[in-house]
């Protein structure tokens, strides 16, 4: 990415102000000062969706989501922090410095664009075969799967003609030479028999990334034929682990989570009926590459998948990698039918709605298949089942999680919740790594302690919104606490920015945003800027808890840097001893707050 200037980028955010950007995509009210509307990045029906004038931001109160007219972009529009520039510069007429490529760079960008312009020129030929005379077989077979004239339409559905060199025919008339033909991964070249099409006699389905761009196609054989289901091979613009089918109109969704499917008419079906948050692999296991794209968009994944045992092992495989990206996974049982499309068919829309609503814990799910494999009638299958259970248990690091699930597992399999608990920990405590909450030497429970830390974080973040929110206060508590007494490394960048801008007479909390590159950062931000203040009736009780928090602030901030001190380090103890003396001072005096 080019270098682009601090001053260029706030030029450009402040010229684009923040309710036009998010108005244009989000039904906003206003109500007092600020804007509120639904969130565009979960499912809600109460709007939890704030946007500041004032401050230029926005943030979600339901799911976290925050930051400036650039972070919104990013987030909304799943772009990169360039591309969310370049598109608010374009707004407000500003021209941003374009990277400088080096001649193979440059050569290799234009080989990706011809290639999608062929996978263009291909989906449209497709697409208008299957209206054709030729194209009948093709369209009888998806008619007969129950598609409707406007949802084929609306995943460009097409045919690849029975004779097997007729694309490439078409695409040479077009102006595309063998080369590149074939690194498209649509045609094979052989010096003796000329061009042949990767894809004949087959109904088409396109597939295309978040950005509707057409980057490869799946193919299902018309009658007989070997294979069955055929994907274009890996190319340039086409990594089957990097992409899933149906994400760029499941994205846009308003629908609770994600639907994970196994297959393109499973997709296809569901849209169709409704379930427009339905996604699958393009024909490969699930990798990590699919979960890391899904965590873009949402925080609960719902697993659709066959209910043959094909379908298990693959719900199995997909569980692990789903919650190691912080995903939350459910299960969806299609029993007694075999897939999401078979099921719509025979139920309809209203019941496959109800089978989400009963999805199972995806735990439990996994639970219920090792199941299988013990006999529980047997004495040893039995002690052998309950301990691979208390094995899996202990895969939770926090306390409170795994009791939840030891007393689950414990009611449904009826072995008793004392006697579960007991195996759990003495298999942890085998194993060397006792999970369960323990009290330290100090004589302070971890929970107590993990507790104390989280509040310590509330409170500044509290300050940090206070500070906002009234820049009266600077000169109220700014004789007691400064940057360093944030602990947090985030929380202290973000409040020397402050501080600093504070001095210079302008407060620009998006501006501040716009220092971090990175997206998680920028939603942190936000969130420290927009902290939930509680309602305080009277002047006392304002002064009070400001006070209060003021004082928890100093106190943790001094036991902190007294831990961490390096004793050669006589600036930092003289500090401290002059903090410990301010913190006698602010146990004595009352704040007035204007």
């Amino acid at each position: 990415m080019p270098f682009i200037s601090e001053e260029l980028v706030e030029e450009i955010r402040s010229a684009n102000d923040i309710v036009d950007v998010i108005s244009s995509y989000v039904h906003l009210q206003k109500k007092g000062t600020d804007y509120f509307g639904l969130c565009p990045f979960h499912n809600e029906k109460t709007p939890s969706f704030s946007v500041s004038q004032r401050k230029q931001m926005y943030y979600c109160f339901g799911c976290g989501a925050g930051g400036n007219a650039i972070t919104f972009l990013m987030q909304y529009e799943n772009a990169t922090f360039q591309e969310a520039l370049e598109t608010l510069a374009g707004k407000a007429g500003i021209t941003v410095p374009k990277q400088e490529l080096t001649g193979r760079e440059r050569q290799q960008a234009d080989r990706r664009a011809r290639i999608l312009e062929i996978n263009k020129a291909a989906a449209k030929y497709f697409y208008a075969q299957l209206r054709m005379e030729q194209g009948q077989k093709a369209m009888e077979y998806f008619s007969g799967r129950g598609l409707s004239t406007e949802t084929m339409k609306k995943f460009g559905l097409g045919y690849s003609n029975k004779f097997s060199n007729d694309l490439y025919q078409y695409l040479r008339k077009q102006g595309y030479e063998d080369g590149i033909l074939k690194d498209s991964g649509l045609v094979t070249i052989d010096e003796g028999r000329g061009g042949r099409d990767k894809f004949w006699n087959r109904v088409m389905f396109p597939i295309m990334d978040v950005n509707h761009r057409v980057i490869g196609f799946g193919g299902r054989v018309l009658g007989a034929g070997d294979p069955k289901y055929l994907n274009s091979p890996e190319t340039m613009v086409f990594d089957k682990s990097r992409n899933l089918y149906g994400l760029n109109l499941a994205r846009s969704s308003r629908r609770q989570g994600i639907l994970l499917c196994e297959g393109y008419m499973d997709v296809i079906a569901l849209h169709q009926a409704g379930f427009d948050n339905a996604v699958a692999s393009l024909g490969t296991s699930f990798t990590q590459g699919h979960a890391l794209l899904l965590k873009r968009y949402t925080k609960e994944v719902y697993c659709t998948f066959d209910s043959d045992g094909a379908g298990v092992k693959a719900a199995l495989r997909a569980i692990p990698i789903l919650k190691d990206a912080g995903i939350s996974v459910r299960i969806v049982s299609m029993k007694p039918y075999k897939d999401p499309d078979e099921f719509i068919k025979a139920e309809g829309a209203e019941s496959y709605q109800e089978r989400i609503g009963q999805a199972q814990n995806s735990f439990l799910f996994e639970i219920e298949t090792l199941e299988q494999e013990y006999d529980l009638k047997d004495p040893e299958g039995k002690t052998s089942f309950q301990t691979a259970v208390a094995e899996k248990i202990l895969e939770f690091e926090e306390e409170l999680e795994r009791d939840n699930y030891i007393e689950a597992v414990a009611e449904k399999y009826q072995i008793g919740y004392g006697n579960l608990r007991k195996l759990v920990m003495h298999l942890g405590t085998r194993a060397g790594f006792g999970r369960s909450a323990r009290t330290l030497k100090s004589g302070i429970n971890e929970n107590k302690k993990r507790a104390k830390e989280d509040g310590i974080k509330q409170s500044q973040k509290l300050m940090l919104t206070w500070l906002i929110e009234m820049p009266e206060l600077f000169g109220v508590v700014g004789p007691y606490i400064g940057p360093e007494d944030f602990t947090e490394e985030l929380y202290q960048q973000a409040a020397r920015e402050l501080f600093a801008q504070h001095r210079e007479g302008e407060l620009n909390p998006a501006k501040i945003i716009s220092m971090f590159a990175d997206e998680g950062q920028q939603q942190e931000i936000a969130g420290l800027f927009n902290a939930k203040i509680l309602e305080v009736e009277t002047q006392a009780e304002k002064e009070k808890a400001l006070r209060e928090t003021v004082i928890k602030l100093k106190e943790h901030s001094i036991s902190y840097r007294s831990r961490h001190l390096d004793p050669t380090d006589l600036a930092g103890l003289q500090k401290l001893v002059a903090d410990k003396k301010s913190l006698q001072e602010l146990q004595k005096i009352r704040f007035t707050v204007g």
